[in-house]
C-alpha cells in the first residue's frame, strides 16, 4: 500500500483508507461480525486510517471501531471522526460547549483520551467565517482533547475558505470521476497551504463500480433510496448528486475506459484518485471483507496513463459538466 502525508498532521496514512458510514447502517444493515470482518480485511490489506462520524448509526460506527482497536492494541490506526450533525444546522450551534459535549461522546465511543482528527461535519457556510469556531478548536487542541482538526465540506467554495484557515489540517470533499470541480482550484490551494485532502464518495455511491443498471433498486433504509432527491441530507452525498439514469449510462463508458487499462471499474476509479497530486487519501466504504480487500488493492496500482485522465474528463464534460458547474 502506498502512503502519503495527511496534511499538517504530519502523519503518513495509506492512500486508500476505510470509510465507515456503512458500518453505521445507512447503507442497509451490517452485522457486528460483518463489520469486524471489514475492519480485519482493511487492516490486513495495509489500510492505516479509518474515517467515521458521531452520527453514523448514532455512534455505532465509532463504537465498533473503538471496540475493535481496544481488542487489537498493537495496531497503529489513525482515526478521523466528525462532529456537528447532532443538532439543527444553524451557525449558532457551533459553540465550544457543544464541541466539548460531542468530542467527549466520541472519545467514549472510540475509547481514547485524545481524538486523532476531528472534522466539522459539513457545517453551514457562515461557520467558515466565524473566528470563534476555529478559536474553540484551537483551544481543544491545546487542552489535549483532539490532536488535529479539519472540515468536511459540501462545496468547493467552502473548501477554499477552510484551506485559508491556518489551523485546518485536512479538508474532506466529494471527489470522483463524476465530480471533478475540486481539481480546478481546491487541490492546488490545499497543496500550497499544506492541507491534506480526503476524497470521499470516491465511487459515486457505487455508480463507478459499473454494476448498476437503470432498474437497480436499493433497500428502503439505504440512503440511495431515501435520499435520492435530498430528502434527508445534501443530495450531493448520494450518487454525487448526478441523475441516477444518466450516471448509469456514464458508468458504462467509464467501465469501458477501465477495461482498456485491463482493470475493473472500481479499482480504476480508486487508483486514479489515489494517484492525483494533492489527494492524501481516499475513503471508500465496504460492507464486506471482499470489498475492503478489493478497494485497498487500488492503493498499490501502477501509475495510470494521461490518456485515462483525458477519458475521465471527456465523460464528465459530456454527461455532467453543464449540470454540475454551478453546484457544490
Amino acid at each position: 500500500m502506498d502512503v502519503k502525508v495527511l496534511g499538517s498532521t504530519g502523519r503518513e496514512v495509506s492512500v486508500i483508507s476505510l470509510g465507515t458510514w456503512q458500518l453505521g447502517g445507512d447503507w442497509g444493515a451490517v452485522s457486528e461480525a460483518d463489520a469486524t470482518a471489514v475492519l480485519d480485511a482493511a487492516v490486513e490489506s495495509g489500510v492505516t486510517m479509518f474515517d467515521t462520524a458521531d452520527v453514523y448509526g448514532d455512534g455505532r460506527s465509532e463504537q465498533l471501531i473503538g471496540g475493535y482497536l481496544a481488542d487489537n492494541p498493537e495496531l497503529d490506526i489513525f482515526v478521523a471522526t466528525k462532529i456537528g450533525r447532532r443538532v439543527d444546522q444553524v451557525p449558532e450551534n457551533y459553540t465550544i460547549e457543544n464541541f466539548r459535549s460531542w468530542i467527549d461522546r466520541s472519545r467514549t465511543n472510540l475509547r481514547v483520551d485524545t481524538l486523532d482528527l476531528v472534522q466539522l461535519h459539513c457545517p453551514p457556510s457562515p461557520v467558515y467565517e466565524d473566528d470563534r469556531v476555529f478559536d474553540a478548536l484551537d483551544t481543544l487542541v491545546a487542552e489535549g482533547a483532539i490532536a488535529h482538526y479539519g472540515v468536511s465540506v459540501e462545496t468547493a467554495a467552502q473548501a477554499l475558505r477552510a484551506v485559508a484557515r491556518p489551523g485546518v489540517a485536512t479538508v474532506q470533499i466529494i471527489l470522483n470521476a463524476f465530480r471533478l470541480k475540486p481539481l480546478d482550484q481546491v487541490l492546488p490551494a490545499a497543496r500550497d497551504a499544506g492541507v491534506g485532502i480526503i476524497a470521499r464518495v470516491p465511487l459515486a455511491s457505487g455508480l463507478l463500480s459499473g454494476r448498476y443498471s437503470k432498474d437497480t433498486t436499493f433497500a428502503a433504509n439505504d440512503h440511495r433510496t431515501f435520499n435520492r432527491s435530498g430528502e434527508a441530507f445534501d443530495v450531493g452525498e448520494t450518487f454525487s448528486g448526478v441523475d441516477f439514469e444518466k450516471g448509469v449510462e456514464a458508468s458504462h463508458e467509464f467501465a469501458a475506459l477501465a477495461s482498456r487499462q485491463g482493470v475493473l471499474p472500481p479499482f480504476a476509479a480508486l487508483a486514479w484518485l489515489a494517484q492525483l497530486p494533492g489527494v492524501s487519501t481516499v475513503i471508500p466504504g465496504a460492507r464486506n471483507a471482499d470489498q475492503a480487500r478489493t478497494n485497498a488493492s487500488a492503493g498499490s496500482a501502477a501509475p495510470l496513463p494521461a490518456e485515462f485522465t483525458a477519458g475521465i474528463r471527456d465523460i464528465y464534460d459530456r454527461y455532467f459538466a453543464a449540470e454540475l458547474a454551478g453546484k457544490w
